[in-house]
């Protein structure tokens, strides 16, 4: 049981790290974006090229420059126009993004599945109580903790940050407060994009890479963004740790429903508090 529970934390770890980058485009942008499963895929795609060049710290650093990067010129020439464009204009555009980034990875690097070997230097076990343990699933753990931590203190204690939580609740009246909103926007929607590319590389060791990979994951991290709130960070942190728990033990204890558990989740959720656990009220 102890194994189970480790492992959800690993899931819900990855699953937190990937829809945090939502919720961040979500609350600046108001955009639902469809391809964040595509961004994703990509960063395990970057980090699988860099891995062979410089190593596993190679990959997690050009998986996150590459996407930020990325995310900003995203912001530049889409996500700018579809913030004031009908949700379904949204939907329709982001999704073929989404067919777009799949279309671009299988003509570089085919449609066969990749493996991206855990590096050697977190390879091997730990002993916890009575079990061993991987140590590269804790550090997918510890990964998601540093992110936490990261973004609590960069939102509450920077300026930067401020104005991210102010824009979120009210742009226009940010904005006649002198706060640049498009460029914080862009700056945003490249966080949220590099998070997506450090969740697909530390995902990597774990899964097998194929152009579909994203999409598999995006139902599951809508799910978490839907859960906890939209716009909420602390209840898409709660929402992706329980989700990942129901996943595994699920897995173990009701393997014909295991995937249909954490949809069960989301419907029983939004009946008993529509706005989601930690959403703010209509």
């Amino acid at each position: 049981m102890l194994v189970q529970i480790l492992n959800g934390l690993v899931y819900g770890g990855m699953l937190y790290v990937l829809s945090v980058g939502l919720v961040l485009i979500f609350g600046l942008r108001r955009v639902v974006n469809f391809a964040h499963g595509g961004l994703f895929m990509l960063g395990a795609y970057v980090g699988y090229a860099a891995y062979g060049i410089g190593g596993f710290w190679a990959a997690i650093v050009a998986s996150i420059v590459v996407l930020g990067i990325f995310g900003i010129v995203l912001d530049r020439l889409v996500f700018r126009a579809l913030q004031k464009q009908e949700p379904m204009v949204t939907v329709l555009v982001t999704f073929g993004l989404l067919m777009v980034l799949e279309d671009f990875v299988q003509s570089v690097w085919g449609k066969d599945l990749l493996t991206f070997t855990t590096p050697p230097s977190l390879s091997g076990t730990v002993a916890i109580g009575a079990v061993s343990f991987p140590v590269y699933r804790l550090v997918v753990i510890a990964a998601a903790v540093i992110v936490v931590g990261g973004l609590s203190a960069w939102l509450k204690l920077s300026r930067a940050g401020l104005y991210v939580r102010a824009s979120s609740v009210d742009p226009v009246t940010t904005a006649m407060q002198g706060v640049d909103t498009e460029h914080l926007s862009a700056l945003v929607v490249g966080v949220g994009a590099a998070l997506a590319g450090l969740s697909g590389v530390i995902a990597a060791p774990l899964l097998a890479l194929s152009p579909s990979m994203g999409s598999t994951i995006l139902i599951e991290s809508f799910i978490v963004v839907v859960t906890g709130g939209l716009g909420s960070f602390t209840g898409a942190f709660v929402a992706a740790m329980v989700i990942g728990q129901l996943h595994n033990l699920g897995v173990v204890f009701v393997p014909n429903i295991a995937s249909m558990v954490p949809l069960i989740l989301m419907v029983g959720v939004l009946i008993w508090r529509p706005a989601g656990l930690l959403g703010a009220k209509a």
